[in-house]
């Protein structure tokens, strides 16, 4: 990867970690109602579960270059079209909230390390899609083919710092996120912006296909 894909893929994961979500909601609630600790092991859960979706798209990727040779054009249209369509929903949807002081996890569940960090965990691996979101995104800053271990370690560096990285700042502000968050102010712009670039990568994955 050269410094430039870093740089954009690193700021469109960044961005797309900022906008209010599920496991936004979870990390603020967490650390709002049970400390800044339990909130930054939420967000701990959160990154693993991601992690482990960029390890399943990337070793996707690369079996699917390996067997399908010159038809993984099409599979890189295919992603075109996603990310397209994945960030023209980003702005169209931007009025769309998401519902504050719920979880899907059960009240009752103890105040302890392990389940805050299971919380974020479970909430994560439960949204299955993201790992097609990944599969999507990567073709247009790697080549499958030549897939290096540096590439793989950069990718990895990324997620840990751009997911990890905002959903422990959502805990460590979360005395003020939470009604932040309720408001969700600023959604329509974080929306829009991210919408934009996701868009912008599809167009450049179609002219690098």
């Amino acid at each position: 990867m050269s410094f430039y894909n870093i740089i954009t893929l690193a700021t469109i994961m960044t961005l797309l970690a900022a906008i209010p979500s599920s496991s936004v909601a979870l990390v603020v609630i967490r650390a709002s109602t049970m400390g800044v600790k339990q909130g930054v092991i939420t967000s701990l859960g959160v990154v693993v579960g991601d992690l482990v979706f960029v390890a399943m798209a990337l070793l996707g990727l690369t079996a699917l270059s390996e067997q399908l040779g010159a038809l993984f054009v099409v599979i890189r249209y295919l992603a075109a079209g996603y990310l397209i369509w994945f960030g023209l929903n980003l702005i169209r949807n931007h009025t769309h909230r998401v519902p504050q002081g719920k979880s899907s996890i059960p009240p009752k569940v103890a105040r302890t390390t392990s389940a805050s960090f299971l919380s974020g965990l479970l909430l994560t691996l439960s949204d299955i899609k993201a790992v097609f979101f990944y599969a999507s995104l990567f073709p247009a800053f790697i080549d499958p083919i030549t897939l290096r271990s540096v590439d793989i370690a950069a990718i990895f560096g990324i997620t840990l710092l751009a997911v990890g990285g905002v959903k422990i700042l959502y805990a460590f502000s979360a005395s003020k996120m939470v009604n932040l968050s309720g408001r969700l102010r600023f959604q329509t712009k974080a929306k829009a912006v991210a919408g934009a670039m996701m868009i912008a990568t599809g167009g450049y994955l179609l002219v690098k296909t």
